[in-house]
C-alpha cells in the first residue's frame, strides 16, 4: 500500500467515521505531508519502520514539544488505524517507547479588577455610542466579551455558535467542543443575558438567515481572528498593559471559579476537558491569594516566641 493511498484513507476515515473537526484534518493533512517529504525515498507504507521513525523524531526535534506531540500522535493514530484495518502487518509504533517532556507553564490570567475595567470600559463605550452602526458594533463586542466570560469556552466554540444553540430565555447555550463533544453552559448573569438579547435583536434577520449566532460585516460566520482582535480592541480601550487573548479569558474563568472554591470536576465539565490533569493546570495559586493563605492559615501564626 503506497503512502499517499494510506493517508487518503485514513483522512477519509477521520472525517466520515470518527467526523473529526475540519482543524483536526487540516492538522493531521499537515503532519502527513511533513512526514511524507521527509519519507520522500519511501513509496510503501509497508517500508516504514522503527528506524524511520526514530530518524523523523530526529529530524523535528528543533521544534517544540507541543508540536513533536502532536506530529507524533498524528503517526500513531495513522499507523494504528492501518493495523486494525489490517492493511499493514507490523505497527512500527509497537513497543516503542516515546517520551517528550513538555515544560509546564503556569496559565495567564487576569484578576478580577483588571476583567471589571474592561467590561466598564466597554459599556461606558456603549452608553456613549449615538451612531447606529457603531452602536451594533459596539454590541457585538460585548456579547463576544460576556460570552466568553460567562462560559469559558475556547474561540473556536465561540466562533462556532449557531442561533439555535443558545436559548435566550434561559441561559442556556450548547457548546460543540472537541471531537463535537456537546456540553451545555447556563448564562445565569441577568445584565449578561440582557445584552446577548439585545445583539440577538439588533441583527435578527441576518443571524436567523444566516444560522451563525456571532456575524461579521459580510454577515457571515465571525472568524477566530476577529474574536481574537475584539479582545484586544476591549483591552486597548480599558487601558490594560498587557496582551489579552481569548484564552486568557478561558484560563481566567476557570481560575477565578477555582478561587471562590468551586470543584475541580464542576470545572473540568464546563471548560470540555476530557481529562482532569489538564484542568489541574488551574490550580496554581496567584500572589495575592497566596498571602491571604499563608498570613491566616499557615500554622506558624498559633505560637509565638516572644512574651
Amino acid at each position: 500500500m503506497t503512502l499517499a493511498s494510506s493517508f487518503s484513507d485514513f483522512l477519509f476515515h477521520c472525517q466520515y467515521e470518527k467526523t473529526l473537526c475540519a482543524k483536526t484534518l487540516q492538522a493531521y493533512g499537515t503532519d502527513l505531508e511533513q512526514f511524507a517529504l521527509f519519507q520522500k525515498e519511501i513509496s510503501q507504507v509497508a517500508d516504514i519502520t522503527k528506524n524511520e521513525i526514530r530518524m523523523y523524531l530526529s529530524s523535528i526535534s528543533s521544534l517544540k514539544p507541543k508540536s513533536i506531540k502532536r506530529k507524533i500522535a498524528t503517526l500513531k493514530a495513522l499507523f494504528n488505524y492501518l493495523e486494525f484495518e489490517d492493511k499493514i502487518l507490523i505497527n512500527p509504533f509497537r513497543k516503542m517507547r516515546i517520551k517528550i517532556k513538555e515544560p509546564k507553564v503556569l496559565c495567564k490570567v487576569m484578576d478580577l479588577q483588571e476583567v471589571k475595567r474592561i467590561f466598564k470600559a466597554c459599556y461606558k463605550e456603549k452608553s456613549n455610542c449615538v451612531h447606529p452602526t457603531t452602536y451594533s458594533l459596539v454590541l457585538k463586542k460585548i456579547s463576544v466579551i460576556e460570552i466568553l466570560f460567562a462560559t469559558g469556552a475556547r474561540v473556536s466554540e465561540i466562533a462556532d455558535l449557531k442561533s439555535d444553540n443558545i436559548n435566550l430565555q434561559t441561559g442556556c447555550i450548547i457548546i460543540k467542543g472537541k471531537g463535537q463533544k456537546e456540553r451545555i453552559i447556563q448564562i445565569c448573569n441577568p445584565e449578561s443575558l440582557s445584552i446577548l438579547r439585545e445583539y440577538f435583536e439588533c441583527h435578527k434577520d441576518i443571524i436567523l438567515k444566516s444560522g451563525w449566532f456571532f456575524i461579521n460585516k459580510l454577515n457571515r460566520k465571525l472568524s477566530d481572528q476577529s474574536i481574537r482582535k475584539i479582545v484586544r480592541d476591549a483591552t486597548l480601550l480599558a487601558g490594560l498593559k498587557r496582551i489579552v487573548t481569548p484564552h486568557i479569558f478561558r484560563h481566567t474563568f476557570a481560575t477565578l471559579l477555582l478561587e471562590k472554591g468551586v470543584d475541580l470536576r464542576y470545572i473540568q465539565c464546563m471548560l470540555g476537558h476530557s481529562s482532569i490533569a489538564t484542568t489541574q493546570l488551574y490550580t496554581h495559586v496567584n500572589n495575592r491569594q497566596q498571602r491571604q493563605i499563608l498570613s491566616t492559615k499557615h500554622p506558624r501564626k498559633d505560637f509565638f516566641m516572644h512574651d
